[in-house]
This record gives structure tokens, sequence and C-alpha cells, in this order.
């Protein structure tokens, strides 16, 4: 008899152990998020002309000029003088770049630079085939569209 009550305790424990719900081991620690990596400058081509051109719409205001973008550029005329501020922030001169001519201007402390309305740079801006550039080392840099906003703003200027 004893070893039929052994096996009757066998048959229990293990009929009980069957009843004990299982418990899940715990998950793995989730691995430590990857740092992305810092966007790395679109290299800009070897010819300006295929750099591509700053978002934004130019915006004309009678009496006051034109704005590109929000503000990122505009083109004011102050006293028989057109005033030319892009770029801002860095330091130096501002070079303007255009399919005819390319000039590099002392630049004001606010980054903008000063023309007399009959400079044939701005000229060179009106007509310049497809887009511009305002550029000034440490400040990115501005390719702009020719539109008739800019071209008003040197008409309205020169009278």
């Amino acid at each position: 008899m004893p070893l039929r009550f052994s096996r009757l305790l066998v048959l229990a424990t293990l009929a009980a152990a069957g009843c004990v719900p299982r418990v899940a081991p715990p998950p793995p620690p989730a691995p430590a998020p990857i740092p992305a990596p810092a966007p790395t400058p679109t290299p800009l081509a070897a010819d300006w002309q295929d750099w591509p051109v700053t978002p934004g719409t130019w915006r004309y205001a009678r009496g006051t000029g034109a704005t590109f973008g929000g503000g990122q550029a505009s083109v004011r005329c102050t006293g028989g003088a057109i005033r030319l501020a892009g770029a801002t922030g860095g330091s130096g001169a501002v070079t303007i770049r255009t399919t005819s001519a390319t000039r590099v201007l002392p630049a004001a402390a606010d980054g903008s630079v000063t023309l007399p309305a009959r400079d044939p740079l701005l000229d060179a801006i009106v007509f310049s085939r497809g887009r511009f550039t305002i550029e000034r080392v440490g400040a990115a840099t501005l390719v702009l569209p020719p539109w008739a906003e800019v071209a008003r703003v040197v008409e309205d200027c020169r009278g």
C-alpha cells in the first residue's frame, strides 16, 4: 500500500503542477536607441546655376519694396538707392552672382548692401536667367528667382 500511496502522491503533485499558471520571463531590455546621424548638407553642384532655388516667393508692396520667403531677402528703394538684404548672419562682404555679372560688395552690419538705383548690377539681377545668388561667409546662400517684383522695385526707384 505504501507504493500505491506514493503513486497517488506523485500523480496529485503532477496534477497540481499543471494547474499553476506559468509566469513568462520578463522581456529582455530594449536596446538603446541609436541616435540619428546629424543631417549633412547636400553638396552643391560645381556650377552655381545648378544649385537649388531657395523655397519661397517674392511679394511686392508699393512704397516698401519686395520681400522673399517671408523676409529671407528683400529689395527696397531708399532715397534713390536700392538696399538688397539677405544672407543675414555671417561676416564680411556679400557676393551677388548673376548669369552676366559677379560682384563682391561691402556689407552693412545687418548684411545688406546698398547700390545706386542705376547700378548695372541691378540690371544683371533683373535679367539673370532663372536665378541670382546672395552669398555671405558664414550664412546660408540664397538662390533667388529674378521675378518681376524685383524689377518693379528697381524701376520704381529709378522713377
